[in-house]
């Protein structure tokens, strides 16, 4: 192979997690996402087990240096890792993808898998820069309320793939006037349609069903400086600017929604100063007051709780976080990683709730996910299942300067809403703060920086998705099934080929 083809053949897997990472918000552009599998399925074709990793782990590094850019806002070393550890699991991910008839939904499954994983480990998971944010706005989505983001990662990679195997093939028939047969074919045909069949499903699938009664809600956004740390934006300053701007909320209204760690206490809750003002705006304006609030156990710890006032003052329902931020809320193995970055900007360590995430509040049972919480979706299945109506997402997104982390925990949101066939209402300090709808379209969405308040009547909903009553097990289980299938196939086909060169070159056929 010409040094030029070498070349080619390395940038095309990294040109794909490129593409990739540009269908992922801020930049949206969904359609890349397929065009970027293609290449990677492209780029494994006709190579060894150590040159498909490699292809893989290029892939990760294109779509990971740039999807999760914002994490080098905590570390540059921490961001320098996920970029490594997860492109690794692309690359072990590729490299047991099987030749033969089966290889794209093989291919298509083991991506899935080594998503799925990254969901989940280390450190309880990064899921954020992953394939299925860039797709809320296209036409697969509608997926997620059958098999929830998992299966939208599965579709997602299985037409891609189909597709660049297709346009491959089709290519070297050209250049070889029709000779190449190629029997992966059959499968490129069959994944094609079963990601049609599935797309078309969702779109009509449950989707949590008809409102039972609405509420009037207001979501409040104090606007100001966005910045990383106490010291570039005080938390006093991010209280009074909650203050100030719940001053334009009007009655009647049902609920208002503060955003995450709104309220950072230096004492407990309990007997604060803070603890009366929220009780006074609960009952002043005669609503429930759901807020999120930070408050100190003892020099090494703290908690992060969402609170509920009833209409009468009186506190009704806390819940505490449960997925930690790792390097933003707490430092994993502490001791070993003092000695490798500056962890000053980090003396506390959150301490992890294990609450289902349903509060039971004067205007009834909600789901609550606490900013990082709706990157993962068993938060929003967890809190529904023990009857949330309605999603509810405080978030603190003004730690990160830049737009890319506010956009992608929207479109995580979005797909919660898909996924659970709720109705849901985001607050940050600085945005985004937005209403989505049970189909996930934002039917609101206060710009960044901006003090605001958002109005909106929203339902409460009842019914099931088939996501919510099912949840990821069914869909790694077929994807477990299909590496398995590929890798079957894979070897019938070696062994049938065999034969034939067997035959070809003399040897006598067996009997029959």
């Amino acid at each position: 192979m010409k040094r030029r083809d070498r070349v080619v053949r390395w940038l095309v897997p990294l040109g794909g997690g490129v593409l990739v990472a540009l269908s992922l918000p801020p930049f949206g552009l969904w359609p890349l996402a397929l065009l970027g599998v293609s290449l990677l399925a492209w780029a494994l074709r006709d190579r060894s087990v150590g040159g498909r990793a490699a292809a893989g782990f290029l892939a990760g590094v294109g779509q990971f240096a740039i999807g999760l850019a914002w994490a080098d806002k905590f570390t540059f070393l921490g961001y320098g890792g996920l970029i490594v550890l997860h492109s690794a699991m692309f690359a072990v991910a590729c490299a047991f993808v099987p030749r033969g008839p089966a290889r794209v939904p093989a291919l298509a499954a083991l991506l899935t898998l080594a998503e799925w994983v990254r969901e989940r480990w280390p450190f309880g998971g990064v899921p954020p820069g992953g394939i299925a944010l860039g797709q809320v706005s296209g036409p697969l989505v509608g997926t997620a309320r059958i098999g929830g983001t998992v299966l939208l990662v599965g579709v997602t990679y299985l037409a891609g793939a189909a597709l660049g195997d297709l346009a491959v093939t089709w290519l070297r028939r050209r250049r070889t006037h029709g000779r190449v047969h190629d029997h992966g074919l059959i499968g490129c045909w069959v994944s094609l349609a079963i990601a049609v069949a599935l797309a078309v499903w969702g779109a009509f699938a449950a989707d949590g069903g008809p409102p039972l009664r609405t509420l009037r809600v207001a979501i409040v956004q104090g606007g100001g400086r966005r910045g990383l740390s106490d010291l570039q934006v005080p938390a006093s300053v991010v209280y009074a600017a909650a203050l100030r701007t719940t001053t334009r909320v009007r009655p009647p209204v049902d609920l208002v929604l503060w955003p995450e760690d709104v309220v950072a206490l230096g004492q407990p809750l309990k007997g604060s100063p803070e603890a009366a003002q929220l009780s006074e705006i609960a009952r002043s304006l005669h609503t429930t007051l759901v807020a999120g609030i930070t408050e100190p156990v003892g020099t090494t710890q703290f908690r992060n709780e969402i609170v509920a006032y009833s209409p009468s003052g009186a506190l009704v329902a806390v819940f505490e976080k449960v997925h930690r931020v790792p390097f933003g809320e707490y430092v994993p193995w502490r001791s070993l990683f003092s000695h490798l970055a500056n962890l000053e900007a980090i003396p506390r360590d959150a301490i992890s709730g294990h609450g289902s995430g349903m509060m039971a509040t004067p205007v009834g049972p909600v789901a609550v996910l606490v900013s990082y919480e709706t990157f993962f979706p068993d938060r929003g299945r967890s809190g529904v299942r023990a009857g949330g109506q309605l999603i509810l997402v405080p978030t603190n997104t003004s730690s990160y300067s830049s737009e890319q982390a506010p956009a992608q925990e929207m479109a995580a949101s979005r797909l919660q809403a898909i996924e659970e066939g709720r109705d849901l209402l985001q607050a940050a300090p600085t945005g985004y703060s937005t209403v989505v709808d049970n189909h996930g379209d934002v039917l609101q969405q206060t710009p960044l920086s901006a003090s605001a308040v958002l109005r909106a009547t929203v339902p409460l909903r009842d019914g099931a998705t088939l996501y919510a009553r099912v949840g990821d097990l069914p869909t790694v289980l077929l994807a477990l099934c299909a590496v398995l299938a590929g890798w079957v196939l894979a070897i019938v086909e070696r062994r049938r080929e065999r034969r034939k060169g067997l035959r070809k070159n003399g040897s006598p056929a067996p009997m029959r």
